[in-house]
C-alpha cells in the first residue's frame, strides 16, 4: 500500500487559505477600529417597589411589566401616564389584566393562574404583537427571574433582545 505524501494534511489548510483569500472581508479603514455593536440600555432585575417608581406619576420613564418582562412604554404616555386610561397598567407586572383585558384593580397582577385557555392565548398575542413589537425591554422582574426563596429560577428564558446577554447583564 503506498504512503501519502507528508505534506498530505496541508492541502485542506492551502483549500481554506484560497479560499478566504478569494472572499473579501470588509475592514475598517485605516486608522478606524470597528464600531461595536449597537447596545440598548442595560437590563434591570425590578422590584415590585422599584417598578413602581415607574408609574407615570413622577417625572420618569414609564414601565409596566407583562409577562414579569419590563417593557419602557414611555412612548406611549397619552395611554399609560398619569390621568390616561391605561395608567392603572403602569408602575407594575399586570398581566392578569392584559390577558382579561381588564383595569379592575383585582386583575392587576402578575398572576395569571385560573385563567382560561383564550385568556392565555390573548395575553400571548398582545405581549408578542403589542409590547415586544412596539416598546423596548428595560429589565425583568425579580418574580420572573427569582424563586420565592430567592433561589434562580431554572425555567427563566431571556426574551429576544439583540443585546441581552444574561451573563453580562446580571
Amino acid at each position: 500500500m503506498a504512503r501519502p505524501a507528508p505534506w498530505w494534511w496541508l492541502r485542506p489548510l492551502a483549500a481554506l487559505a484560497l479560499a478566504l483569500a478569494l472572499v473579501r472581508v470588509p475592514s475598517a479603514r485605516a486608522g478606524q477600529m470597528p464600531r461595536p455593536a449597537e447596545r440598548g440600555p442595560p437590563v434591570r432585575l425590578f422590584t415590585e417597589e422599584e417598578l413602581a417608581r415607574y408609574s407615570g406619576e413622577e417625572d420618569q420613564p414609564i414601565y409596566l411589566a407583562v409577562k414579569g418582562v419590563v417593557f419602557d412604554v414611555t412612548s406611549g404616555k397619552e395611554f399609560y401616564g398619569r390621568g390616561a386610561p391605561y395608567n392603572a397598567l403602569a408602575g407594575k407586572d399586570s398581566s392578569r389584566g392584559v390577558a382579561k383585558m381588564s383595569l379592575d384593580p383585582a386583575d392587576l397582577t402578575h398572576d395569571i393562574s385560573g385563567l382560561t385557555a383564550k385568556e392565555l392565548e390573548a395575553l400571548d398575542d398582545i405581549f408578542s404583537k403589542v409590547y415586544k413589537a412596539k416598546y423596548p425591554i428595560v429589565g425583568y422582574t425579580a418574580r420572573r427571574i427569582l424563586n420565592e426563596d430567592g433561589s434562580p429560577n431554572l425555567d427563566f428564558k431571556p426574551e429576544d433582545q439583540p443585546h441581552f446577554d444574561i451573563k453580562d447583564e446580571f
